[in-house]
């Protein structure tokens, strides 16, 4: 199978790009290093030193010379690059990464408010358009984000809501009370998507994705040099990230707010795992597919503990802090997403546990040297 992976140097792009290669896929990759450009700006520096993706796909190609990859240097904001390669690859997949993920440096001023906006869904409209064009037979495969939902007080569903109003019954598109600018441009493209899938009769799936945690995969052990840019920072790590990292330094876990914030997560290898199943069950023609993209949920609280617990397991002493909350957030809350169109089609979490936090945190703790401390408290509030 062509699988062409867009944003394929970011967190989950390049170890979706080797899980796959590694099954006899046709790898093409698509990055234009925005991300990069922006950590750079703000002094940010992943766990793990990056080489560039070409430089990665170099070794691979010699450590497996019959599961070659190939890569682009391209910005989907550019339509006439997007139609050049979907002419000339016409995949039979495409895995859509490639935008700026987020919240908290779409809410740090107009001028990034704006580009996230721009990039996220312009940069998706430009495709759609390119695989209607070109490859309209294409499963366009989108990552979307379980924050598009908010937090309702009625259960969330995958995507659809039957509704009963004034004697009347229709099944609509699930209700989005995104929060923030980032969450917003999710849902609009998937707005976008919905819409134009029917329309012209095109296959997407729409990945609704938890808070993805973790580094190692199948593939990233086999070279020093196949690792992800696992973030740890106030702007693109993640909270358990964040908590492993400040674990590891002997800093307190600052928990923003209440800390009864719940939110929905998943090993980074569940996401490969959630990809190939997305893969292998493609909606028809004219269907926009949701999944729901998660395998635990946890309170902050609740996050922070379980993390304390297992570092105190092996001597680590860990203190917890709650710090005024720079985002705008339901400080209790009702949260129970579905995720059983996974489950019904063969998903096997890996659930978090104890040894997979106190082997992060060593792992952690033997890179530690080159850590940037201050990138780890929030400087950037939603009311600014």
């Amino acid at each position: 199978m062509k699988i062409l992976i867009l944003g394929a140097d970011g967190y989950l792009g390049w170890p979706t790009a080797m899980d796959l290669a590694s099954k006899g896929n046709q790898l093409f990759l698509v990055d234009n290093f925005i991300k990069r450009k922006i950590e750079a700006e703000n002094g940010i520096t992943p766990l793990y030193n990056q080489i560039l993706p070409q430089e990665k796909i170099k070794i691979w190609n010699k450590m497996f010379p019959q599961k070659k990859m190939k890569f682009f240097n391209g910005d989907l904001l550019n339509y006439k690059f997007v139609y050049e390669i979907l002419r000339k690859i016409k995949p039979d997949t495409i895995v859509h990464y490639a935008e700026q993920p987020s919240a908290p440096y779409s809410m740090r001023g107009r001028n990034e408010a704006i580009f996230t906006q721009k990039n996220n869904i312009l940069g998706t409209l430009n495709l759609i358009f390119g695989i209607k064009k070109y490859c309209s037979k294409t499963h366009l495969i989108k990552l979307g984000t379980m924050g598009a939902y908010g937090q309702p007080n009625i259960d969330i569903e995958e995507g659809f809501i039957k509704i009963t109003h004034k004697g009347r019954s229709d099944i609509l598109t699930y209700p989005k009370m995104p929060g923030s600018i980032y969450h917003l441009s999710k849902v609009h493209d998937s707005e976008n998507l919905l819409f134009l899938t029917k329309l012209w009769n095109l296959k997407c799936t729409d990945l609704n994705q938890g808070v993805v945690y973790g580094i190692d995969t199948t593939q990233s052990i086999l070279n020093k040099n196949f690792n992800s840019s696992f973030h740890y920072d106030h702007i693109f790590g993640t909270i358990l990230n964040r908590f492993l990292t400040q674990a590891a330094l002997g800093m307190p876990l600052t928990v923003y707010g209440s800390g009864n914030q719940i939110r929905s997560f998943l090993n980074i290898n569940d996401t490969l795992q959630c990809i190939n199943l997305a893969l292998k069950n493609p909606p028809q023609s004219g269907e926009f597919k949701v999944r729901n993209q998660f395998t635990e949920l946890f309170s902050l609280n609740d996050l922070a503990k379980k993390v304390q617990n297992a570092c105190r397991m092996e001597n680590i002493k860990v203190d917890i802090k709650k710090i005024k909350n720079p985002r705008i957030e339901k400080l209790r809350h009702y949260y129970n997403p579905s995720n059983k169109s996974f489950k019904k089609i063969g998903l096997k979490p890996i659930k978090l546990n104890d040894e997979f936090i106190v082997n992060m945190v060593k792992k952690i703790i033997a890179n530690k040297k080159i850590i940037k401390k201050n990138t780890l408290n929030p400087t950037i509030k939603w009311r600014n």
